[in-house]
This record gives C-alpha cells, sequence and structure tokens, in this order.
C-alpha cells in the first residue's frame, strides 16, 4: 500500500492513483496562457473602449486567476466577460476563443515549452511505488505541450480538452474530468489524490469528494495560496518535492 507523507499533511493519506493538471502542476505553460489571455482581452477591451467611448480598465493577474485559470477556452472567455457586464453572445465567445488559441500556439512557437522537475519527480516516484497516476487538462492542445516537453508518454492515462469534448464532459468546477481519468486508472475516489493550480481545479476536486485535493501554489504572496485553501484544496505547497511517497508494508 502506498502512501502520500510530508511535513503539510497531518497523517499519511493512503492512494492508489493521483490525477495531475497539466498547466502550471506538469508544464510552464500557465505563463504562456497568461500572456495570451492578457493580450486577447486587452486589445478586445481597448478596441471596445473606444468605439463606445468608455474607460479602458487592463485585464489582470486578478483576472486571470478569477474567471480563466484552469477552465476551458470558451468557459473563461464567458466567465470574464460576464464579469465586465458584456453579453457573452456565443459568436463573440468562439471568436474570441479562437483567437486566444492563435495567441497561445504562437508563443509556444517562440517560447518553447519548460516541465517543472518536481512535478516530473514525484510523478515518477508515485510510478516506482506502484500508484497509478494520470494527467487531466482543459487544454486541446495537450499533445504538442507534451511532445514540445518531452513527456509525451509519462502518464498512463490522459483525459485532455479533446477527450473532454468528445465525451461531452463538462469543464471545472465540475469533477467530471477527474473522475473520467480515475476510473480510467480503475481507482475510487476514497484513494485517489488530485493536485491542482487552479481554484477551479481544487472546486472541482472538493465536489469529487478525492481521498486529498492538493494545491500548488508557484505564485509570489499568500492571496492564491489562501484562495485554493478556501476553496477545496486540503493543503496547498510551492512544489511537490515537499510531498513524499512511501509504501507501507502493514496490514
Amino acid at each position: 500500500m502506498a502512501v502520500l507523507s510530508g511535513t503539510a499533511l497531518a497523517s499519511p493519506v493512503p492512494v492508489d492513483a493521483v490525477v495531475f493538471d497539466m498547466d502550471g502542476v506538469l508544464t510552464d505553460t500557465a505563463r504562456v496562457h497568461r500572456v495570451a489571455w492578457k493580450r486577447l482581452f486587452d486589445d478586445y477591451l481597448q478596441d471596445r473602449a473606444e468605439r463606445l467611448g468608455e474607460e479602458f480598465v487592463a485585464f489582470t493577474e486578478d483576472d486571470y486567476l478569477a474567471y480563466v485559470d484552469g477552465k476551458r477556452r470558451e468557459d473563461g472567455v464567458a466567465s470574464f466577460l460576464a464579469s465586465r457586464g458584456v453579453d457573452p453572445d456565443p459568436e463573440l465567445v468562439a471568436d474570441l476563443a479562437a483567437r486566444k488559441n492563435r495567441y497561445f500556439l504562437s508563443a509556444l512557437d517562440r517560447d518553447g515549452v519548460a516541465s517543472f522537475p518536481d512535478t516530473v519527480e514525484f510523478v515518477r516516484s508515485l510510478q516506482d511505488a506502484g500508484v497509478a497516476t494520470a494527467l487531466i487538462t482543459a487544454s486541446r492542445n495537450a499533445q504538442p505541450v507534451l511532445e514540445g516537453a518531452g513527456l509525451e508518454n509519462l502518464f498512463e492515462v490522459r483525459v485532455d480538452g479533446v477527450v473532454a469534448a468528445e465525451l461531452g464532459l463538462p469543464g471545472k468546477p465540475d469533477p467530471a474530468v477527474f473522475v473520467e481519468a480515475m476510473q480510467r486508472l480503475g481507482a475510487a475516489t476514497g484513494r485517489t489524490a488530485i493536485v491542482e493550480d487552479a481554484v477551479s481545479g481544487v472546486q472541482a476536486g472538493r465536489a469529487g469528494g478525492f481521498a486529498l485535493v492538493v494545491g500548488v501554489d508557484r505564485t509570489t504572496g499568500d492571496e492564491h495560496g489562501e484562495s485554493l485553501r478556501r476553496q477545496g484544496a486540503d493543503i496547498v505547497v510551492s512544489a511537490l518535492d515537499q510531498l513524499e511517497v512511501k509504501v507501507d508494508d502493514a496490514r
């Protein structure tokens, strides 16, 4: 039996499976997403302000974390537009979502993909201990991202935006993608941990009733970590080397 332990945990947690989010947990693509979202919405808001004679209020980091982080592109667009009092008309949402994807792919091609070594090492330690692992992401670009990071073969199961669309799975904060990944691993919620960096992701983990919801906060300051705790994370770590996986032979 494998257990997760560490100073962040009050007591060891038995696990058969761990499901990881991709952007911001495994790969540093969250940074690229931030840049693409800001370019998209600042362009849109500036144009709208000029057309309507309104004050231009830029897209901020708080906007990113509150309205788009961890969500499907269309859901993120609609959520942010509504926060600014703009009707999330389906045609407008689709147009902005497509533009955001072009910006993201352009930045990805220009800057490449970096992974977080602490996560890669932790995944491999889980696998060495016999713990099943899966990757989830709202992104439909998981394949090029993972190939760019040299990690396309790291996980035995992957439920990405393409798979979710094919199955009609709702996006986070609904736990459906996590549940799908867990079931593909043959595990149960009471023995599955999830690892997320987005508020919508920890909300999904809490709604799904998983054994452990790990929040990863790679930002500066305490605000995001506190948000993760408030919204459902059992623990929040700055890096996954703060957790250990051990094989407990006690029966």
